[in-house]
């Protein structure tokens, strides 16, 4: 089991796993500290940018919270600041804390950063890197996937779901394949386990709705209708 513990200054706080790192402060979250270090080893463009470094001995990822929509072209990445255990940070990073306990295949939380501003706070999130991957998005642009890895990725998704993890954003951008075959599921921002079973189809309709606009904008996009039925037969295949 992972020692969380936190530590608070200056209305910053910062939440950590003292088994990866030990004494963070604000610098570990500022990905211009890391290029300065030459520790930045890539980025990632979306609503914001993540980026990737290396520290220690752990290839880590580090995410600035943002908002999207109409909402984010006005406040960016301000959110109104409701109590500590209510910020996204905090929220998804012990979401993914219960997750790693249960074993699931999602990033490991490294530290969250809570920083109070006014009445509201920005925030940002480092995790731990999955090793050798890739988003399956990327994969469909280049090539097929096997009946056998869509069957992996329903079986995946199930095993969220057998534990009541609502995953808010289910799209084809937050799945990983890595080296050794294995689905992984990211980005849990806005995420929560939550009971009932309706919601359960409702997300995997998210994805397949993310797969078929996809197919439409991409000029190369490896993805067919028998290829979700490999999904479905792995997700309800599943126990």
């Amino acid at each position: 089991m992972s020692d969380i513990q936190i530590i608070s200054q200056n209305r910053t706080t910062i939440l950590f796993d003292a088994d990866i790192v030990s004494n963070p402060d604000v610098l570990l979250f500022d990905p211009e500290h890391w290029r300065a270090q030459q520790s930045l080893t890539g980025e990632s463009t979306g609503r914001g940018t993540t980026y990737f470094f290396h520290y220690q001995q752990h290839e880590m990822v580090l995410r600035h919270y943002r908002r999207g929509g109409v909402i984010g072209k006005i406040l960016q990445d301000q959110y109104l600041y409701t109590g500590l255990t209510q910020t996204r940070a905090w929220q998804e990073f012990y979401l993914l804390a219960k997750m790693q306990q249960s074993q699931l295949p999602t990033p490991v939380p490294v530290a969250a950063k809570i920083e109070r501003r006014g009445v509201g706070y920005r925030a940002d999130l480092i995790t731990l890197r999955i090793p050798a991957s890739q988003d399956v998005f990327q994969l469909l642009c280049q090539q097929e996937l096997s009946a056998q890895q869509w069957g992996k990725m329903g079986q995946t998704i199930r095993q969220l779901h057998d534990q009541q993890i609502f995953h808010h954003d289910l799209n084809i951008h937050n799945l990983m394949l890595d080296q050794q075959g294995k689905i992984w599921i990211i980005d849990f921002d806005k995420c929560q386990r939550k009971n009932g079973h309706v919601w359960k189809q409702q997300n995997l309709e998210r994805l397949l709705r993310s797969l078929c606009k996809e197919k439409q904008r991409q000029p190369c996009f490896y993805w067919q209708e028998d290829d979700w039925e490999y999904l479905c037969e792995g997700y309800n295949g599943y126990k």
